[in-house]
């Protein structure tokens, strides 16, 4: 009872100060498990009315419902009027416009590299210590979110200028409960334990994975995500961010050991549904069909959140198909390390209204919004996870707040010709036959070569 009249008390204070667009407000203010208090102290602290702020970002179609749905909150908080605009050519305008000096007053990026070129061409500004500090207190893992967020300016001078919010998250194996529970398997912990349930699904007749590598032009792709994901549980995170960076070399000895271990499970004809050469000549999206055949042709599949939308219709998430989190090594002591990607919000032409949109960014609220809708999750340590809209995204929300470190996809920091090119191509003929040391040395020379 209690709780209820706080939320009442809350939406009438609130229905107070902003009647005219609460019409528009996807969930009505005060119901729900929502942090609505935390909307109320924005609310009271920040008044822009007549004032606009411009927004651009990658967004469109549904996305682009999504990311209103949340901004239509800060106006009714505000009374400030956001323009947001959307296109799937944002990596390319985003540079027109900040070297016409007209730019938007904040740029979503989806790439950390991009963001990093506009910093060093001194297109960002500044998000201060303040912002700053708030990461590292209030994100899990909130160190690897600031060096994320961090880069050379025009004078080469490192400075905090990108704030995460909607991160996605690729340390995901999938699996079916029912049958896991018909062979007597029990969810591996430990890479140790992953390693042994593999060993025992062959042992009792079965194969453990489905692998697929196929994707049109992109393919190979798949595989520079186990690489990197296993970098970050063979070695520190200072070794993984030396290796996207070439500072620790391509064909280096680490590297060749996480391509080594990838080949463990992917060059194995026991492990592969269908053989190891059926890893490269399987698209990506047909993989995980395995694991819903009767009986199973696979028991495990590795892939980010986005891969569900790949799997048959009748399929019920939490029911038919689950996840687990892909573990860590006991004997290594790295932690909880979490491979995915994200956007950053850097502010491109500073004003009051823009900075106020960054610290409404900062709200649990504004992170439930989206949350309790899709394809959203956040490391805000301050969110209440009853606002997940199903118990898989809360699941995986759990993943990020339990993450001791965080790291962005490694191919997307590489050079394009590398992360999107050489590494691909690599993968491919290393699943097809090729040692490790070889594709590796491979790939380094293309390196060495756009160095020059």
């Amino acid at each position: 009872m209690k709780k209820y009249l706080s939320l009442l008390v809350v939406a009438l204070l609130l229905l107070a100060v902003m009647p005219a667009s609460a019409q528009d407000l996807i969930f009505e203010v005060g119901e729900g498990d929502f942090s609505w208090d935390s909307y109320q102290e924005f609310a009271d602290a920040y008044d822009f009315s007549g004032q606009e702020v411009e927004i651009f970002g990658p967004w469109i179609g549904e996305d682009q419902e999504l990311v209103e749905s949340v901004i239509a909150y800060f106006e009714d908080a505000t009374g400030a009027t956001v323009n947001y605009a959307g296109s799937d050519s944002f990596e390319q305008q985003i540079i027109i416009d900040v070297e016409a000096g007209s730019p938007p007053n904040i740029a979503i990026f989806p790439q950390p590299g991009l963001a990093a070129n506009v910093a060093a061409d001194g297109g960002l500004v500044s998000l201060g210590d303040e912002t700053r500090q708030w990461v590292l207190d209030n994100y899990a893992a909130g160190q690897s979110w600031v060096d994320l967020g961090t880069y050379a300016n025009a004078e080469g001078e490192d400075d905090f200028y990108g704030f995460f919010y909607k991160v996605d998250l690729k340390s995901i194996v999938w699996y079916v409960p029912d049958n896991f529970t018909d062979a007597g398997y029990e969810v591996p912990e430990t890479m140790e334990d992953l390693i042994a349930l593999s060993e025992q699904i062959v042992a009792d007749g079965g194969t453990p994975w489905c692998i697929g590598l196929g994707s049109g032009d992109a393919t190979g792709w798949p595989a520079t995500d186990w690489v990197e994901d296993l970098m970050l549980r063979l070695y520190p995170p200072e070794t993984y961010d030396a290796w996207v960076t070439n500072e620790l070399a391509f064909n280096s000895p680490e590297v060749v050991d996480a391509i080594e271990t990838f080949g463990m499970f992917s060059k194995n004809d026991e492990w592969v549904n269908g053989g190891a050469a059926a890893a490269a000549s399987t698209d990506f999206r047909d993989a995980p069909a395995g694991l819903f055949t009767v009986p199973p042709q696979c028991y495990l599949h590795r892939q980010a959140s986005f891969i569900t939308s790949f799997f048959p219709e009748d399929v019920e998430l939490g029911t038919d198909v689950d996840f687990f989190y892909f573990p860590s090594y006991a004997e290594k002591d790295l932690g909880n390390p979490v491979l995915g990607a994200g956007t950053l919000w850097a502010i491109t032409e500073d004003s009051d209204v823009a900075r106020g949109f960054l610290e409404f960014l900062k709200t649990p609220i504004s992170n439930e919004i989206w949350m309790a809708q899709s394809g959203f999750l956040s490391p805000h340590t301050g969110v209440n996870l009853d606002t997940y809209a199903n118990d898989t995204l809360r699941g995986q929300g759990e993943i990020l707040l339990n993450a001791t470190t965080f790291r962005f996809d490694g191919s997307d920091l590489m050079p394009g010709a590398i992360g999107a090119g050489a590494f691909w191509t690599a993968m491919v003929d290393f699943v097809s036959g090729a040692d490790a040391q070889e594709v590796a040395d491979q790939v380094q020379a293309a390196w060495d070569a756009i160095s020059e």
